[in-house]
């Protein structure tokens, strides 16, 4: 019955016993959707009895009546994507073949260590609060492309990341722009940066604590291979917004195309207009270290 499955998607499942490995050659692609295993084996002879298994999705939205740590031996696996949300258990990732690798939640499992992933292209890694001490950030240094939603303070960085050509950092964690540095300090090869702000009001979003400090050294990649770089959701009125972008753009030797993206001033805002110009118009005026570099503003 199992031996031609392809696909298998299993939803609200409670205390699914595996007792030995299934044989489920043929199967490709498993969904888990909120499925609760009897104990930690079973979830182990689920995934074994898949050995062409190329594409996993895990999504742990409630607590477990078991603490599970989900064990991930898939030699064959390319896609792996983990959203949980529990309170405690953790992952062990070994996927020799894994090209893709997202990760979201996790903010109160007890691990998350990727044992094995060297063919890794992209990557996209979401709050991970409580693991910071993994370094989850060393291993993922064979990406190409990373996007980024943490706090410099949750992911010490030792590793470089040579084939890293593409990043992407979401601007909402405390102190996000020490993240950027360490980033741009460890990706000699980064061509494309991409910041994501809220698309929010300032007022509301708030002032988030901290000093952007320029680096002692400009790093390489700036100096020789950055072409890209686009901020969506800038805030205009953040000082620290303000100097990084002063940074990248007086500092980016390669730089070929800049885009900034601001929230729209609303009829009841009319009063910030003349401001907001006025904060555009001087970051348009910073003097650029290319000469063909095109600046753009987009509402």
């Amino acid at each position: 019955m199992f031996s031609t499955l392809e696909t298998l998607i299993l939803k609200y499942l409670a205390l699914v016993d595996v007792p030995s490995p299934v044989c489920m050659k043929s199967l490709r692609t498993l969904h888990l959707d909120c499925v609760n295993f009897k104990h930690n084996e079973s979830f182990s002879n689920l995934i074994s009895g898949c050995p062409n298994l190329e594409d996993l999705f895990m999504y742990q939205y409630y607590p477990l009546d078991v603490v599970m740590n989900f064990i991930i031996v898939a030699p064959s696996l390319k896609r792996l994507v983990i959203i949980d949300y529990r309170e405690a258990g953790g992952y062990v990732i070994n996927a020799p073949t894994l090209k893709y690798l997202k990760i979201k939640g996790l903010s109160h499992c007890g691990f998350c260590l990727i044992e094995n992933a060297p063919v890794l292209v992209e990557a996209k890694i979401r709050n991970l609060f409580y693991i910071y001490k993994e370094k989850i950030l060393g291993s993922l240094k064979s990406a190409k492309r990373l996007s980024l939603d943490l706090s410099p303070l949750e992911c010490p960085i030792d590793s470089i990341f040579y084939q890293l050509v593409h990043l992407e950092i979401y601007t909402r964690k405390a102190e996000w722009w020490n993240l950027l540095k360490l980033m741009l300090d460890s990706s000699p090869k980064l061509q494309v940066l991409k910041l994501i702000g809220k698309n929010l009001d300032f007022k509301k979003v708030g002032m988030v604590g901290g000093k952007w400090n320029e680096p002692k050294n400009v790093p390489e990649c700036l100096l020789s291979q950055l072409k890209m770089f686009v901020w969506t959701s800038y805030h205009w009125e953040s000082e620290v917004e303000k100097e990084v972008a002063t940074y990248i753009l007086k500092n980016a030797r390669q730089l070929k195309n800049v885009s900034f993206s601001t929230r729209p001033i609303h009829s009841k805002e009319n009063n910030k207009l003349e401001e907001k110009c006025k904060m555009l118009k001087e970051l348009d005026g910073v003097v650029r270290a290319s000469s063909s570099c095109h600046l753009v503003f987009i509402e």
